[in-house]
């Protein structure tokens, strides 16, 4: 007699067990010689070893195939219950390489531009990755996107999210209500983000726990981040000294991902942006990867590449300018 018990939780119970037990009474006629039990997001198997064996396998196969997808139907569930030939049954892993992860309902997270593609590879050889884009390149959501998935696959405990409570020159102290009430604002697009990829009750069971923790950059200070997959959001707004405390955190197993935007500093005149630097001193260390995004990035609507093209021809108008000043004046 032998017993196992398998988890389920990187899939959506309810995609798995079906609408009244439908996909897992079919779990219990395929195999009637085991005892098959539910408790919570764990299935329990006892029986002879050989049986137990082969029930494992394919109740792995229907969980790789939801990690995947998100959804099974019963006749596909059925079919993968029957069928030996696992490779004719699971999607092709080189036709979904550019998915990240499975959001609720099936919704599928790719990764859209050869940028967010190279983010994606990048991530998998390297600790820590600078992706420094303009707005609307996908760099925070496809950073996002690779926390969930390593979340998912159980290569890291936790997600840590964190940006500068920075942003055009307001000051928190005016904000209305409490600390929480004042920071939340700074930290919804990282909310958004997660919604898209994480059932709404399963968030809330992350954030409860501190599986998934999204907090201000001055809050990092003194820890040690391990066993975690850690993004800091715009990092433009950080300060070189809050940019090195924040590198420095980082422990032996965890991986880091710094998304900004070198054209929206918001920090006050007398301070210079951190990343600036950054990006320049860790540009040949090892193990430190480096993604710039551009306008052929942007995934949002058609008129932002076209915005984001004239804001950057400015730009060059008013350097040219500054420079020919600056040489008539000498």
């Amino acid at each position: 007699m032998t017993e196992a018990i398998i988890n389920l939780e990187t899939v959506n119970p309810i995609e798995f067990f079906g609408i009244n037990n439908n996909k897992f009474d079919l779990l219990k006629r395929r195999f009637p010689l085991l005892k098959i039990l539910s408790r919570g997001s764990q299935i329990k198997l006892s029986g002879q070893p050989d049986e137990v064996a082969a029930a494992q396998i394919k109740i792995n196969q229907v969980i790789k195939y939801l990690e995947r997808n998100g959804h099974l139907s019963e006749n596909y569930f059925s079919k993968i219950l029957g069928d030996d030939e696992q490779q004719e049954l699971l999607p092709d892993d080189s036709a979904n390489s550019d998915i990240l992860v499975f959001g609720p309902n099936g919704k599928v997270i790719k990764a859209k531009t050869q940028n967010q593609k190279l983010m994606a590879a990048v991530s998998e050889k390297n600790d820590i990755i600078f992706a420094i884009g303009p707005a609307g390149t996908g760099k925070t959501y496809t950073a996002v996107a690779l926390a969930v998935r390593a979340l998912k696959n159980k290569a890291v405990r936790k997600i840590i999210l964190t940006r500068p409570a920075v942003e055009a020159g307001e000051s928190l102290g005016f904000l209305p209500g409490d600390l929480k009430e004042k920071i939340d604002p700074y930290l919804r697009p990282l909310y958004d983000a997660l919604d898209d990829m994480i059932p709404t009750d399963k968030l809330s069971y992350y954030m409860t726990n501190r599986t998934i923790e999204i907090a201000p950059l001055a809050y990092m200070r003194g820890r040690t981040l391990d066993n975690s997959f850690i993004i800091l959001d715009e990092a433009q707004n950080a300060t070189d000294l809050q940019l090195k405390m924040f590198l420095t955190r980082i422990g032996p197993s965890a991986k880091a991902i710094i998304t900004g935007d070198l054209t929206q500093i918001d920090l006050p005149k007398n301070q210079k942006s951190g990343l600036v630097k950054a990006t320049r001193i860790l540009r040949n260390v090892d193990g430190i990867a480096h993604v710039e995004l551009d306008e052929a990035d942007v995934v949002r609507h058609r008129l932002v590449k076209q915005i984001i093209r004239a804001y950057d021809k400015e730009h060059e108008r008013e350097e040219d300018l500054r420079k020919h000043k600056e040489e008539k004046e000498l």
